[in-house]
């Protein structure tokens, strides 16, 4: 018999207002030591108590910052939406306290952009943003392309660690996940530059499909430079996204 898996348990450390709708927290754990090193960028499960104790409710998020000698991490909440009393993670973020307890699975393996391009495009909504700046710290000093941020205000702007010669766009949308996608009218409207592209997008589904359309046009988009995922999708819970997720796959 297989042996069952046994979450890693945490405790609130600090929580901190990033930007107007970025709320981070920081979670200690003695057994985070054990991370590998490079967890930067890496997706977990955060696990919550549901009516069924033997099926937990489990949302899947992104390790911002990883402190191997401290055993801590830094997960970045979007509080749209579920911070108003819809879904699980952003309102129990918004009312955590230090010392608070959670648990925890993972980390899996985390997808970067393919490094070996003459020039880089990675976009993201706030869902993928903490994803977004660990695929940044990889990027060579002398890396040249675009970064496209949708965002629900201006306020919610952050200072980003990137190659001077990578262009910022930033993309308001206090709307996300409607039928509009600034987000990929954004990229369409970019300049392409000379030379093999590496892309690397995530946000809403509905935006995804349109981002990964507008690509495979691109015939000088190879596949093994395209990462294009959804990170969730309008109107559904975690679990009914990974279905939609399967059916598209299929």
């Amino acid at each position: 018999m297989a042996q069952k898996r046994k979450a890693k348990q945490l405790t609130v450390k600090a929580s901190t207002q990033l930007t107007k709708n970025m709320l981070r927290l920081t979670l200690h754990g003695e057994e985070l030591s054990d991370l590998p090193a490079d967890s930067e960028g890496a997706y977990f499960k955060l696990v919550f108590d549901s009516a069924n104790p033997e099926r937990p409710i489990m949302r899947t998020y992104t390790i911002s910052q990883y402190r191997q000698n401290q055993c801590e991490i830094d997960v970045d909440f979007m509080l749209h939406g579920d911070a108003k009393g819809v879904g699980v993670a952003a309102p129990w973020a918004v009312q955590a306290k230090v010392g608070d307890p959670v648990a925890m699975f993972g980390p899996g393996p985390a997808t970067f952009v393919n490094l070996q391009a003459d020039w880089y495009l990675l976009a993201a909504d706030m869902t993928a943003l903490p994803a977004l700046t660990s695929n940044l710290s990889l990027l060579p000093d002398n890396a040249t392309g675009y970064l496209v941020i949708e965002i629900l205000s201006e306020d919610d702007q952050q200072a980003l660690l990137a190659p001077k010669d990578m262009e910022v766009v930033w993309v308001v949308n206090p709307h996300p996940g409607s039928d509009a996608s600034p987000l990929c009218d954004a990229i369409k409207k970019i300049e392409w530059l000379d030379g093999q592209p590496a892309i690397w997008a995530a946000c809403e589904f509905k935006t995804m499909k349109k981002i990964r359309q507008h690509f495979r046009a691109q015939s000088s988009v190879h596949k093994s430079h395209l990462y294009v995922s959804s990170y969730w999708k309008q109107g559904l819970n975690e679990e009914e996204h990974k279905v939609a997720k399967k059916e598209d796959a299929q």
